[in-house]
């Protein structure tokens, strides 16, 4: 059974940085690329960073150069890690395959940037 767990959110200032993890259980890790995905209130749930089973990584033009997506074999775990946030990077952040499985969503990690 696949069970996908978000942490590592919280209330930061812009310009901070914070680390989510993502642990995996089942299958799910070793055969499928992985993807973090936001939802700011109001707002349609985005992808923000994919990365491949061979570590090939894509970006959301928002977060470009600011987020970085890792994964971590041994622990079966994904990482997303971001730097200079800024307000509209708010949200609820899950993590899924991608593409996602609608039954794979967990409960996510909230992220507030504010000061």
């Amino acid at each position: 059974q696949v069970q996908l767990v978000e942490s590592g959110g919280g209330l930061v200032q812009p310009g901070g940085s914070l680390r989510l993890s993502c642990a995996t259980s089942g299958s799910i890790f070793s055969r499928y690329a992985m993807g973090w995905y936001r939802q700011a209130p109001g707002k349609q749930r985005e992808l923000v960073a994919g990365i491949t089973r061979g570590g090939n990584t894509n970006y959301a033009d928002s977060v470009k150069g600011r987020f970085t997506i890792s994964r971590d074999d041994a622990k079966r775990t994904v990482f997303l890690h971001m730097n200079s946030l800024k307000p509209e990077d708010t949200a609820v952040y899950y993590c899924n395959r991608q593409p996602p499985v609608g039954a794979y969503w967990g409960q996510g990690t909230q992220v507030t940037v504010s000061s």
